[in-house]
């Protein structure tokens, strides 16, 4: 490497320190007295936890690691859970110290290995301080050193070098290694919690996608639930700084990872690993539909908000059908605006709301986001029923009615029109400082005098006359999808379809998200993506 190059790996080091990469406040944690760590019973399988003080044994009370109270959740005498964090350590230095061959050493085929590093890989390369941050990115940069600390030449890699050292040698012992973004830091803007340090959490995620391994979003977990808590009780948890918490804000992070291992599917950890209080977490339905959050916050995000003919079960093709909600974003310079599909099968405009699914999104949208929302085909189902109970008044009026729902059994559950709930969407986004964009459902495969059935007088008409009446941008999805349908053939028309009239297959979402693509250019300068799409 050429000394201009390790100027600039410094620089870009010590920006990235300078940016908010934490440095631990806190006294270094010593897991064990042992140098090695806390043993594991050899008789049965075990939770291995590698990461740093925000995981690791605490000072006690006002600071303490999530790897502590995780323990509770499970039952020692099935399974031993080996907190291994050690404070104040990056993915390098854990390596470089032996941390991690102390650990690996003691993996057997059967066992867990979580993996949770970033807040120190932001700090300087070499000083006199702690000299343990790691390259920024991904990538196979390697920077030669004189150690000011240990006084060793050592070879600096990236975080993701570690990181996949880690990956790779947990797989090559048999065992199952589960990397997850950081813990959350006590920092907010504009009313919003941060989402991750640095780029640490994305690199995670694109490491776990890139080995074939589970990813658990700790921070944007953590990050939902401590933005519905707000700034002031979230402060109580913060009481040693804003990256450290106390016992309380330890368990909280603690029984996140412990929902998303049981929604992880297949699951992480058998159910007879769990304790009464492990058994007793709700598995985050996010995690088991694998959806996503923004990748790079800086820039605005398109969100889609609709049902499983924007994207199906877990997004991945199950059953050959697919959402065209998982075809959209090439369409868009990716570069400048995230797309994130927040879709769920099986919902309504109503149940999207009453199951939580849009205040989680909410929650995420900013001033400069774009919220696109699609519904209808499960509107029509009944108000109030033991099967879904997931319809919604006919229209747009303003009425509703007041039902104990059969399934939640939730007594005076108030249920709104079709109309009043897109309102509901349309204003709530505006509040935020973001575009709402209202498209119409897509087409089902039902012909007539040789022409596929729209849906007039019904869902696509009023989603239609919401959008006029709301002043709010339109994609008649229905009729731009149905009339390049029309051209077909009915045999090329059936391999739009994933099932018998509903839901697409690859070829069919490809055309759908075609049809919404072609709907926003059409509105010319009133397109509120129109400088996000690429060049046709």
């Amino acid at each position: 490497m050429s000394a201009a190059r390790r100027v600039v790996v410094a620089l870009v080091v010590t920006i990235s320190a300078a940016l908010g990469c934490a440095r631990s406040s806190a006294p270094v944690a010593t897991a064990s007295a042992s140098a090695a760590g806390p043993a594991r019973v050899t008789s049965r399988p075990a939770l291995f936890i590698a990461g740093n003080s925000t995981a690791a044994r605490g000072a006690g009370e006002r600071q303490q690691g999530w790897g502590v109270p995780f323990a509770d959740y499970f039952d020692t005498t099935k399974v031993s859970v080996v907190n291994r964090a050690r404070g104040g350590r990056s993915s390098r230095t854990f390596v470089t110290e032996g941390l991690w061959e102390r650990l690996i050493a003691d993996v057997r085929p059967g066992d867990v290995v979580l993996i949770e590093f970033g807040h120190n890989d932001g700090g300087a390369i070499n000083d006199t301080l702690r000299a343990r941050g790691s390259i920024p990115g991904l990538g196979d940069d390697s920077v030669a050193i004189d150690n000011l600390i240990t006084k060793r030449h050592e070879v600096v890699h990236s975080f993701g070098w570690y990181m996949r050292k880690m990956i790779a040698e947990t797989k090559a012992k048999g065992a199952t290694p589960i990397v997850l973004s950081l813990s959350v830091r006590n920092l907010w803007k504009d009313g919003q919690i941060e989402r991750g340090s640095g780029r640490y959490g994305a690199w995670s995620a694109a490491l776990a996608r890139e080995a074939g391994v589970r990813f658990i979003d700790l921070t944007d977990l953590v990050a939902d639930s401590l933005q519905r808590l707000g700034p002031e009780r979230t402060k109580t948890m913060y009481v040693q700084d804003y990256v450290h918490f106390n016992a309380e804000g330890a368990d909280l992070h603690a029984r996140t990872v412990v929902s998303a291992l049981k929604a992880l599917r297949p699951s992480a950890v058998p159910r007879t690993w769990l304790s009464a209080k492990g058994d007793s977490v709700r598995p985050d339905p996010l995690v088991g539909l694998g959806l996503s959050w923004p990748a790079d916050r800086t820039r605005p995000t398109l969100f889609l908000v609709g049902n499983s003919t924007v994207r199906n079960g877990r997004g991945d093709g199950a059953g050959g059908q697919w959402g065209w909600g998982d075809f959209i974003a090439p369409w868009f310079d990716t570069t400048r605006i995230n797309v994130v599909n927040r879709a769920v099968g099986g919902l309504s405009a109503r149940t999207f709301i009453s199951q939580g699914y849009w205040d989680r999104v909410l929650a995420l949208v900013k001033q400069g986001d774009f919220v696109m929302v699609e519904f209808g085909h499960n509107d029509a189902s009944p108000v109030n029923d033991t099967l879904r109970a997931r319809g919604v008044l006919r229209g747009i009026g303003r009425d509703s009615v007041v039902i104990d729902n059969l399934i939640t059994k939730q007594r005076g559950e108030v249920v709104y029109t079709f109309g009043e709930y897109l309102r509901k969407f349309v204003r709530e986004t505006r509040a935020r400082g973001a575009t709402p964009i209202i498209n119409s459902l897509t087409p089902r495969k039902f012909w007539k005098d040789g022409r596929i059935v729209r849906n007039r007088d019904s869902f696509a008409d009023w989603a239609e006359q919401v959008a006029r009446t709301e002043g709010v941008a339109f994609v008649n999805l229905t009729e731009l999808a149905s009339a390049k349908m029309d051209t077909m053939p009915p045999a090329r028309v059936d391999s739009l379809f994933g099932d018998a009239n509903l839901h697409s297959s690859a070829r069919g979402a490809e055309l759908n998200a075609a049809a919404v693509v072609e709907g926003l250019r059409a509105l010319g300068a009133t397109n509120p993506l129109r400088e996000y799409l690429r060049q046709q």
